[in-house]
């Protein structure tokens, strides 16, 4: 094993006092009555008492202590001490007495020693959270809660919480929250799913289809003036060239290019094609029942920005079957990573979901739903809906799976 310079050195020193002191222990002057010399005599370590000292022709002896009494030290002493601690009220024994250590007292869970009374640990009010958890020694501390963050509650253990992020849920921010209450959230007429979800798989899948592999020159341009219906606006297609990589452009655009045509024929007729595939991806989750813990598992087994825990416990609570909440989660890890492909993501998960012990069944039921997005089926059919929306102008532009 290599260690650094520091580390080693650090390492050394301790070795060679722990190897110090157990063949040199300690020593004591002792004068020797039958000698009349002064002796270097050897202490007793702990848990012992000095039966004997040290003679010219004999070492230190050295006797156990008896129940209910210590040493904690190398000493000389021909006595141990009494193990007279006793627990008061509200305490409970954290070590119990041996024969190097006295009976150690704690106060009990929530409370906190202060001259020699149990007191329960402080409550931080609405609007202050716990900045540091009290401790058996220590009271807690509370802070108010900074600017966008919230505690609602009375709570010695409650830190201040974030407020919620309406629009990474699909959601309309309603009343914005203060110190005490959180962001009061509404639904979106335009959420695609009823756990407010930004991008289904099936729709993520559909858009980034229409990626070509090779960009022709003005791609995006040639795009927007080609897709039906309302228009792009060109101050929205310069934001998402400077915020977007050149392969995810075309994937925001189409998501724009969507919402502002929802009630378009061809857009109608997308959409219901997607709700189809929808329909299947949910039969392959359907049978999926994970707890929180593996659930937290699945996100922090995806590359990237991590989904918090936070946002874990709400989406568990707003949507009902593990399926709408592993899409609803995904949702949200795409959110947070921006160019990032979630399907890419979810195949990097699954080869790392070993280690967390995850249920094969799941395993295998999202093994299923990437497969059924990639397959070639699913692949020509959007490559044809997308042909038919851009119009006879850009067919001949070779699409093709990334």
């Amino acid at each position: 094993m290599n260690l650094p310079c520091c580390a080693a050195q650090q390492f050394l020193d301790i070795s060679i006092k722990w190897t110090t002191q157990e063949i040199f222990p300690p020593k004591y002057l002792h004068y020797d009555p039958d000698t009349s010399r002064q002796l270097m005599c050897d202490k007793c370590p702990p848990g012992t008492y000095l039966k004997q000292h040290c003679t010219a022709r004999r070492k230190t002896v050295c006797a156990p202590c008896p129940d209910n009494y210590y040493t904690n030290t190398w000493h000389t002493s021909d006595e141990c001490l009494y193990c007279n601690t006793v627990c008061k009220e509200l305490q409970y024994v954290k070590q119990e007495c041996n024969r190097t250590h006295n009976r150690v007292c704690e106060c009990e869970e929530g409370r906190y020693l202060e001259l020699e009374f149990c007191l329960k640990h402080r409550s931080c009010p609405p609007g202050f959270g716990v900045l540091q958890a009290g401790t058996p020694e220590r009271n807690t501390v509370c802070k108010r809660c900074p600017d966008g963050f919230f505690s609602n509650e009375t709570s010695s253990k409650a830190p201040c919480r974030k407020h919620t992020n309406c629009s990474a849920f699909g959601l309309l921010l309603t009343q914005k929250g203060n110190a005490t209450h959180d962001n009061i959230c509404s639904g979106n007429s335009d959420s695609t799913h009823r756990c407010g979800i930004d991008v289904t798989l099936c729709e993520e899948a559909f858009f980034r289809f229409a990626v070509p592999t090779k960009f022709t020159p003005n791609w995006l341009s040639v795009l927007v003036d080609n897709l039906p219906g309302t228009k792009v606006n060109a101050e929205s297609v310069e934001r998402i060239k400077r915020r977007h990589s050149s392969q995810e452009q075309t994937f925001q655009l189409l998501k724009l290019w969507k919402h502002q045509n929802k009630d378009q024929d061809m857009v109608k007729k997308i959409i219901q094609d997607i709700d189809l595939c929808e329909n299947s991806v949910q039969r392959h989750l359907g049978h999926t029942n994970l707890t929180s813990e593996q659930l937290r598992s699945l996100m922090e087994s995806l590359p990237g920005k991590k989904v918090t825990t936070e946002d874990i416990e709400k989406t568990t609570k707003a949507c009902t079957s593990s399926g709408e909440q592993i899409l609803k989660l995904l949702s949200l890890w795409r959110v947070k990573n921006g160019d990032q492909d979630t399907l890419k993501g979810l195949m990097h998960a699954l080869k790392h979901l070993k280690t967390y012990h995850f249920p094969k069944t799941v395993s295998q039921s999202l093994k299923k739903t990437i497969r059924f997005l990639h397959s070639f089926t699913m692949y020509r059919l959007y490559q044809k809906l997308f042909l038919e929306m851009i119009g006879n102008q850009v067919q001949s532009v070779k699409i093709s799976c990334l």
